[in-house]
């Protein structure tokens, strides 16, 4: 299942500033997140959806230019978003 507009308006007011801010870098990355996690539990059970699996790397990889994008502008907020969504090991 995938993440609910609730869940999606908590992502929002917590990393963009206020419920409003869903274009800044910070809540676009901890939505694709979300939303990652959520879609590597479906293919954990569901192995052979292969179209699932392919919009799944696309995530990753908007996801991956999006912490580029901060990591090149901003390094303290790429450190401190990392950390607290626990992307990197």
């Amino acid at each position: 299942m995938s993440i609910t507009k609730e869940q999606k308006a908590d992502i929002i007011e917590k990393h963009g500033g206020d419920a409003e801010n869903s274009g800044s870098v910070e809540a676009q990355i901890a939505i694709l997140t979300a939303r990652i996690n959520d879609l590597t539990g479906h293919l954990s059970e569901n192995k052979k959806d292969h179209s699932s699996r392919r919009g799944l790397l696309k995530m990753v990889g908007k996801r991956r230019r999006l912490l580029n994008y901060l990591k090149n502008n901003d390094i303290v907020k790429y450190r401190e978003l990392i950390q607290e969504l626990g992307i990197r090991k």
